[in-house]
């Protein structure tokens, strides 16, 4: 499980590393392009748009298993341990809800919207949908890979390049 864990994280980062440096490429071409000869390439604010909402999606994943998303905590500080661990089993069932919500909701988006398509791309606007039910099933298993440490200890995950109780202290 450990090996899986390792490779679906790796693969994620790797995604985002590529998504965000393709979007600044074709940001920064375009840019340059726009100022040195007053030509822009017509398609690279409507990709860098779409690539964005696909590193929002694809993200969620891995700030939520280090507890990066916001939280208010007081509530669960104040409580005795039993009644702690179980408001976060509600959380932890909630979540679960709500990516399965997601990935509902991204199904029915990209069936209805298959055929429209984009102004400059022509692309069919699915393929932008996607990244809502793709997201969403990340957040389950990363999720998943979580949530028992998250509900009996209050942990998130933490490793060489992130570990959020040092970021919560800085």
């Amino acid at each position: 499980m450990k090996t899986f864990e390792h490779l679906f994280l790796a693969a994620n980062r790797w995604a985002l590393i590529l998504l965000l440096a393709a979007m600044s490429v074709i940001i920064f071409t375009n840019v340059t392009l726009r100022y040195t000869t007053s030509q822009s390439i017509e398609w690279a604010e409507e990709v860098s748009r779409h690539m964005m909402i696909w590193l929002t999606f694809l993200g969620a994943g891995p700030v939520l298993r280090y507890g990066g998303h916001i939280a208010v905590e007081n509530l669960q500080d104040a409580l005795p341990r039993p009644l702690a661990v179980g408001l976060r089993a509600v959380v932890a069932v909630l979540l679960f809800a709500f990516f399965g919500f997601m990935v509902w909701y991204g199904w029915l988006y990209m069936e209805r919207t298959k055929f429209q398509l984009t102004a400059a791309t022509q692309i069919p606007f699915s393929y932008i949908y996607a990244a809502m039910l793709v997201g969403g099933v990340l957040l389950v298993v990363h999720w998943l890979l979580i949530v028992k440490d998250y509900v009996l200890e209050r942990r998130f995950a933490s490793d060489a390049h992130f570990d959020a109780t040092a970021s919560a202290s800085l």
